[in-house]
C-alpha cells in the first residue's frame, strides 16, 4: 500500500513514538473530513469512502471495500470520524514504517478492530484479509500462529496478539539498530578511503613540486 505523494494526508505528521496526530493535525484533519461530508452528516458513507481512499492511495477496489466493512462496527452503512482517524493513523504508520510500532501502542485498538465477530479471538484468516494495511507478509501469518498461539487453539486472545505486537517492535528496534551501525561503518570505510585519497594527493603534489624545483 502506497501513500499518493501530493495528498492532504502527505502532509500530516505522525509520532514516532505515539503514533498519534498532534492537536493541530486532528483539527485540520476534522476540518477535511467535514470537505469530504458532502451529505453534512458527520460520517462517511461507502460512496464517498471509495473515492477517498482511492484519491489517496494505490488500493485495489475490493481491499478498499474490505476497510470499509472492517471500519464500520454498526453495520449502518458509514463511517464517522473516530473511525476515520484510526484509519488515516493507519496509513501514515505505514508511510513511515511504523506498523509494528502502531500496533504495539495501540493493540487493544487494533484487536478489536480485527475481531470483526467479537469472539474476543483472533483466526487466521482476519489476519489474511487485513495483513496489507500492517504490511504482514505470508510467512510472519504463519510465523505468528506457529509461535504466539500459546492455547493452541489455532486462534489469538488479547494477550497473545498482546505479545506478538512486543516481539515485532523489538525486532523492529534491533533491525533498526543493525541498520544504523551498518551505515555509521560504512560513513567510517568512507572516511578512511577520502583520508587515502588525500594522503595520495599530498604526495603527488609534493612529488610534482620537487620535480620542478629540480628543474
Amino acid at each position: 500500500m502506497i501513500l499518493r505523494e501530493g495528498s492532504f494526508l502527505w502532509y500530516l505528521y505522525l509520532d514516532k513514538i505515539y503514533c498519534l496526530l498532534s492537536l493541530r493535525n486532528v483539527k485540520a484533519l476534522m476540518e477535511y473530513f467535514h470537505l469530504l461530508d458532502a451529505h453534512h452528516r458527520n460520517t462517511l458513507n461507502d460512496v464517498l469512502f471509495f473515492h477517498f481512499l482511492h484519491h489517496v492511495t494505490n488500493l485495489k477496489v475490493t481491499q478498499i471495500k474490505i476497510v470499509f466493512d472492517m471500519l464500520d462496527w454498526t453495520a449502518i452503512g458509514e463511517i464517522g470520524f473516530d473511525q476515520f482517524y484510526m484509519l488515516v493513523c493507519i496509513l501514515l504508520s505505514h508511510q513511515n514504517h511504523l506498523q509494528d510500532q502502531f500496533m504495539y501502542r495501540h493493540s487493544r485498538a487494533v484487536f478489536d478492530l480485527l475481531d470483526l465477530n467479537g469472539e474476543l479471538k483472533l483466526d487466521a484468516s482476519h489476519f489474511q484479509m487485513y495483513r496489507f494495511l500492517f504490511n504482514i507478509k505470508k510467512q510472519e501469518l504463519r510465523d505468528l500462529f506457529h509461535d504466539f498461539d500459546i492455547t493452541g487453539d489455532q486462534m489469538l486472545d488479547y494477550k497473545e496478539f498482546k505479545l506478538y505486537t512486543i516481539f515485532c517492535t523489538e525486532k523492529s528496534i534491533d533491525k533498526k539498530k543493525r541498520k544504523e551501525r551498518q551505515e555509521e561503518r560504512q560513513k567510517e570505510k568512507d572516511k578512511g578511503k577520502d583520508k587515502e585519497k588525500i594522503h595520495h594527493l599530498r604526495k603527488l603534489y609534493s612529488s610534482v613540486f620537487s620535480h620542478r624545483s629540480l628543474l
